[in-house]
């Protein structure tokens, strides 16, 4: 049986507030769609993209990002920033031409806390200032790549707590040193007999050893016999990697004071210049070792949202994307809607 209820909302026109509309048991003030409707749509919004949810529901594509920030109000916890004492901080790219997004996550409870537009000082200054002092002097680990901005504001702010620096931010740092040595040599190659040992050896290179193949691994073998700078680069990646994977700090120190040495007399620019930023971050990476904390999980974050942004084939604004970033990582449960016959 289809039943319909039908009812004429109230409205009085107040002379300091304006045109005000009466509040009633089954919706939202201001909303045109009932609780249930709004939490189906939040639901369907967490697991599918916009476009899909609007044409199923019959709702503009606009208002299906109205209602999740409403759902959100209503279902969402009522202080993400309360009881934080190790969180991560980085940044994703939402648009083109180098528009960003700040994304804190809560280490412990895995699950995004705090988003702000750009990747600034200002920005992640309006993060520090919604948690206050009383609570950010509670923050023990901070984990962060080496963007400076980053590091001069959360130095700033929350001076108790350590700063440790991303471990697959520093691989990837070596793996594009290793890349532009590679690079450098087929320029430098092409045209020899030698240059036949260089092709198709990027991901050989890039890869650790227990993922290569047999054909990789004779890649390797040609390297290592013909093109001591690129071997020498590898070299350099893999001990670097080894460093990361000891478990004691001062001896990974140590260990890294003597990469740095190796790496100035490389006569490899790209690692001279890594092993320079290494030797400025030095302590926030010996954190690392001894904390095993680092931005995993913020890059899983990153990769379910940018699975968003796919799926909903971007976003006209910044504030719609974190509408969507809150509701489907900051930990918000939306129980399915069911209807039983009476």
């Amino acid at each position: 049986m289809r039943v319909e209820l039908r009812y004429c909302i109230r409205r009085v026109d107040c002379p300091r507030c304006g045109v005000q509309t009466e509040l009633v048991p089954w919706a939202e003030a201001g909303s045109s769609f009932t609780r249930d409707f709004e939490d189906v749509v939040a639901l369907l919004a967490q697991r599918t993209d916009k476009t899909t949810v609007s044409e199923l529901m019959g709702i503009a594509w606009e208002t299906v990002g109205n209602i999740a920030r409403r759902v959100l109000e209503r279902r969402g916890p009522t202080d993400l920033l309360d009881g934080l004492t190790r969180i991560g901080i980085d940044e994703i790219s939402y648009k083109r031409r180098h528009h960003y997004l700040t994304v804190v996550t809560d280490h412990e409870r895995r699950r995004v806390v705090w988003v702000g537009i750009g990747r600034s000082k200002e920005t992640l200054t309006g993060f520090f200032e919604a948690l206050g002092k009383e609570r950010a002097g509670k923050l023990e680990l901070v984990s962060l790549d080496m963007l400076q901005s980053y590091i001069e504001v959360a130095s700033e702010h929350a001076p108790r707590a350590t700063l440790v620096f991303d471990r697959f931010h520093l691989q990837r740092l070596a793996q594009d040193a290793v890349d532009k040595v590679r690079r450098e040599q087929v320029r430098e190659q092409r045209g020899t007999d030698e240059s036949k040992a260089l092709k198709k050896t990027r991901w050989a290179l890039l890869k650790r050893p227990w993922n290569v193949n047999v054909e990789e691994n004779r890649k390797l073998a040609d390297v290592q016999r013909q093109n001591k700078k690129l071997y020498r680069a590898y070299l350099l990646k893999e001990t670097l990697c080894d460093i990361l994977d000891r478990r004691q700090p001062n001896v990974a120190h140590d260990l890294l004071v003597d990469w740095i040495a190796w790496a100035q007399r490389s006569r490899l620019e790209p690692f001279r210049k890594l092993g320079r930023t290494i030797a400025r971050h030095l302590d926030g990476i010996v954190e690392y070792v001894r904390t095993r904390l680092s931005n995993a999980i913020s890059e899983g974050m990153n990769s379910k949202i940018r699975t968003g942004t796919k799926q909903a084939y971007g976003f006209r604004d910044p504030s719609s994307m974190i509408a969507m970033i809150y509701l489907c990582c900051s930990g918000v449960v939306i129980p399915p809607v069911r209807h039983y016959p009476a």
